[in-house]
C-alpha cells in the first residue's frame, strides 16, 4: 500500500519554466542584450549541460557560478559571473509560481492519508523560499535538496538520504513523482523505487529505461497514486 510520496518541484509542481523566462528577460535586457531570444538558446543550451554535469556528479558551485559569464561570452558580453549568479538566485527565489491545480491534487493526497515529501535538486535557499512564497510548504514533511546533502538526483545516494530519515519508507510503499527522466525517472529507478514521469507535453522517452507509469495531467497522477 502507498505510504509516501516524493515530489519534485521544477516543472513537476512549480512552474520553473515560467520563471526562468522571467527572470533571463530581466537579466539580459539590464546588462544589455538586444536579441533576448537567441540569448535565452545560448543561455539554455549551456544551462542543459551544466545539469547535466552536476546530476553526474560534479560540483555544482563552480558550474552554476560561470554558466552566466560562459553563456554571456558567447553573445559578446563580458559579465561577472559569480555576480550574475548572486542576482538570478534573488529573482528565483521570487518565482512562486505553481502549476495550475497543484494545490488541489497535494489537497487531495494529503487528505487521503499520504506522506508528501519534496526531492529537488537546486539550491537550499531559492528552493525553500519557492516553496514557502507559493504556500506549499504545509503539505510536505520533509525537504531533501541536492545542495543540502551534497548529491544531486539521480545519484542513489540522494534516495539513500531520504530513506536514512524514514525507517517506515520501504520500495513498496514509496514512489518518486517527477517530469525529468534523467534526473527523476533514472535516479528512482537506480534507487528500485516506483516512479511516475510527469510528461504534460506528451513527449516521446528516447532513453533506455522506462517509468513505472507516466502521466499526462494531475487528474492521472492523482488517480495512479490512490487507486
Amino acid at each position: 500500500m502507498l505510504k509516501y510520496v516524493i515530489f519534485d518541484l521544477d516543472d513537476t509542481l512549480l512552474d520553473f519554466s515560467r520563471g526562468e523566462h522571467e527572470g533571463l528577460n530581466y537579466m539580459f535586457k539590464k546588462y544589455g542584450l538586444t536579441d533576448i531570444q537567441h540569448g535565452l538558446q545560448v543561455y539554455q543550451t549551456h544551462n542543459h549541460w551544466v545539469w547535466a554535469q552536476i546530476e553526474q556528479g560534479a560540483d555544482p558551485q563552480p558550474l552554476l557560478n560561470q554558466r552566466f559569464a560562459i553563456a554571456f561570452k558567447q553573445l559578446g558580453l563580458n559579465v561577472n559571473g559569480p555576480a550574475l549568479q548572486r542576482e538570478y538566485n534573488t529573482i528565483l527565489a521570487h518565482n512562486f509560481y505553481t502549476i495550475p491545480g497543484a494545490t488541489q491534487l497535494l489537497t487531495d493526497l494529503q487528505a487521503a492519508g499520504l506522506t508528501l515529501l519534496v526531492g529537488t535538486n537546486g539550491v537550499k535557499t531559492t528552493q525553500l523560499s519557492r516553496i514557502q512564497g507559493s504556500g506549499l510548504a504545509p503539505y510536505f514533511q520533509q525537504v531533501f535538496i541536492s545542495a543540502d546533502l551534497g548529491v544531486a538526483k539521480p545519484d542513489p545516494r540522494f534516495f539513500d538520504a531520504i530513506f536514512k530519515q524514514n525507517p517506515a519508507m520501504t520500495a513498496e510503499n514509496t514512489v518518486m513523482v517527477g517530469d525529468n527522466l534523467a534526473s527523476d525517472i533514472y535516479g528512482a529507478t537506480q534507487a528500485h523505487l516506483k516512479n511516475i514521469w510527469y510528461n504534460p507535453q506528451q513527449l516521446p522517452n528516447p532513453k533506455p529505461y522506462q517509468p513505472t507509469a507516466t502521466v499526462a495531467n494531475y487528474q492521472q497522477l492523482e488517480h495512479d497514486l490512490l487507486h
